[in-house]
């Protein structure tokens, strides 16, 4: 007689929320106050309402080292050239820039209209040895790339560390 193969449900789960220490959850919990002193009155079953206005206006920049450039990309969703300005000097790249963003819905039965305006700017130090005028950006599919590229005396001075 042949066995019978017995079937075992491997359990799911997802990620886990780290645990926090007593100082990292009363950190977070003064943070939200500050950010919405009224958030103490509400349930907490109560689903948090975004509004336009809370929307995250300063972009996320990445800044790294690739083949001998200094590469910044920030994340501009939806943004065009003509809302963004990008400067540079021989110490420091700021970008800057005006989000203005309008939604209009008419339809048979009703209509909608959103709007959402504000301006962010955003400044990094560069290091001392780096060819300014030969800086160029990019904006691509809501991604802002800027890149400037090392002297070569910068290129000479990096060095591998050994680690112990």
């Amino acid at each position: 007689m042949m066995a019978q193969a017995k079937s075992q449900e491997v359990e799911k789960s997802g990620p886990s929320a780290p645990q926090l220490g007593t100082f990292d959850e009363m950190e977070n919990r003064l943070q939200e106050f500050f950010r919405r002193p009224f958030s103490i009155f509400e349930p907490a079953w109560m689903p948090r309402v975004k509004f336009a206005k809370e929307e995250m206006l300063v972009p996320a920049v990445d800044v790294f080292d690739d083949n001998g450039d200094i590469v910044m990309k920030a994340e501009l969703p939806g943004m065009k050239r003509e809302e963004v300005e990008v400067k540079i000097d021989d110490h420091t790249v700021t970008i800057s820039g005006e989000k203005k963003h309008e939604e209009k819905v008419e339809k048979k039965d009703y209509y909608r209209e959103e709007c959402s305006y504000g301006s962010f700017t955003r400044a990094f130090t560069l290091p001392a040895e780096v060819d300014t005028e030969k800086a160029r950006a990019t904006l691509k599919d809501g991604v802002l790339e800027i890149r400037v590229p090392k002297t070569e005396e910068a290129k000479m001075k990096e060095k591998k560390l050994k680690i112990e």
